[in-house]
């Protein structure tokens, strides 16, 4: 054999080695920038290093509305990826898209992979399965709204950390008076002060079980409890015992910078606060309005999980199962939930956390965790799965912000949100048939 027939065979080897041991790779679109997306990146690598057959390939694709809009656009044009991740408010939507979702669970069994939904915390499991008991989707970074308190401020103005909305007024009072620029604020406020809040005094948000029984359903959270509760609040802007700051996560800088003492948001702030607070700090749980309800229902889940997409082949699918019992894993549950206070997803996450002495050393951090497990949920504190809810919310936000700023009241407010919102439903519930 001559050396230039030898090169040829070697090379032709190499090429032939290189085709056989190629690694599929699985796409995954996601929400999570900055640290939490340096996180995602850390879990599918070491997730590909368990293993040479498949390749996770992690891609952040803006925020949540963003990733699920570039995704629906994707399945259209047929380039989507195997999965993505979607906020707990896009679940109605996704169950809708038929033919582009593969039920997580179905997907698990297809592919022969061992999947026991008893290991998942209740709480965050139901959110997402259909009436039947099925898992749609894969629960990943599941939060709840807490209410943080600056320690120190609290300690220096001499009032505990709040139980109640009467606490709140009177905590807020005391550290304004103490020189802080404000009592409270909180962001995300459809999902804190209208969701939550409802669930936490168990109020419907809106017919058929909060849509959980049928697309056909009403909002009905402009009633006077939510109402009462809003525009005590809005009173509470004199003085600055309440601040608004933005929707979303854009008020934290009057957390983390000192400004107010109190702040209502997720649970899962604990890594940017922890990073970004020079005062000692704490959570407890949400407020009581005593005038509605004697005792705390239980809160429920923001957040989002993993849709995964149909139309890619049976053995990338079988990659894909690999890596959802790898997330699942205690291990890795248990370090996510501690870097980022996100809500570990099965029991056996939350037991290593207490194993390890994670909530000794850092109190407060299982907040969330008692919030969501205080009760079995009820039909009004299960969750929300109402159709086109993230426009909702933007409409709920606008009729919010309208009161803060002292151009409606609670009620016309909430009416007005209800009635745009409703007719979001409709436009959803004909899309749907």
């Amino acid at each position: 054999m001559s050396l230039k027939t030898l090169s040829l065979s070697l090379a032709a080897l190499s090429i032939s080695a290189t085709v056989s041991f190629a690694q599929t790779e699985i796409q995954w679109w996601h929400a999570m920038g900055g640290t939490n997306g340096e996180r995602v990146d850390k879990i599918a690598a070491d997730f590909n290093a368990t293993q040479s057959d498949y390749k996770i390939v992690p891609t952040y694709k803006g925020n949540y509305t963003e990733t699920m809009t570039a995704a629906v656009a994707a399945f259209r044009a047929k380039e989507h990826p195997h999965m993505v991740q979607v906020f707990e408010v896009g679940t109605a939507t996704m169950m809708a898209a038929k033919g582009a979702i593969y039920p997580v669970e179905k997907m698990m069994a297809d592919s022969g992979e061992a999947f026991d939904k008893s290991d998942y915390l209740p709480a965050v499991i139901s959110y997402y399965q259909t009436s039947e008991g099925e898992l749609l989707s894969m629960p990943f970074n599941s939060s709840t709204p807490v209410m943080w308190y600056n320690a120190d401020a609290l300690s220096a103005a001499g009032v505990e950390p709040p139980k109640t909305w009467d606490d709140v007024k009177t905590a807020a009072q005391a550290l304004v008076d103490n020189g802080m620029d404000c009592g409270v604020s909180f962001g995300w406020q459809s999902w804190v002060m209208v969701e939550n809040f409802s669930a936490w005094h168990n109020i419907a948000m809106g017919t058929k079980e909060n849509g959980f029984a049928g697309f056909d359903t009403e909002f009905t959270f402009n009633n006077g409890q939510v109402a009462a509760r809003l525009d005590d609040i809005a009173s509470m802007s004199e003085g600055n015992l309440f601040k608004y700051g933005g929707r979303r996560g854009d008020s934290l800088p009057l957390f983390t910078n000192g400004e107010c003492g109190m702040w209502m948001n997720s649970s899962a702030y604990y890594g940017s606060i922890k990073d970004q607070a020079s005062f000692a700090f704490g959570q407890t749980m949400l407020p009581l309005d005593t005038s509605v309800a004697d005792a705390p229902q239980n809160s429920i889940i923001g957040g989002a999980t993993l849709w995964v997409l149909a139309g890619h082949e049976a053995d990338e699918y079988k990659g894909l199962s690999q890596f959802m019992t790898y997330l699942s894993s205690p291990e890795v549950q248990a370090w996510w939930h501690q870097e980022t206070g996100y809500v570990p997803i099965t029991t056996a996450a939350y037991e290593l956390s207490k194993s390890q002495g994670f909530y000794d050393k850092n109190p407060g951090t299982d907040t969330a965790i008692k919030q969501l497990s205080l009760n079995a949920p009820t039909p009004n504190s299960r969750g929300v799965r109402f159709g086109n809810f993230v426009q909702v919310r933007d409409v709920i936000n606008e009729e919010l912000e309208a009161l803060w700023a002292g151009d409606k009241s609670a009620t016309d407010a909430l009416n007005e949100a209800a009635e745009r919102g409703n007719a979001l439903l409709r436009k959803f519930e004909r899309s749907a048939n």
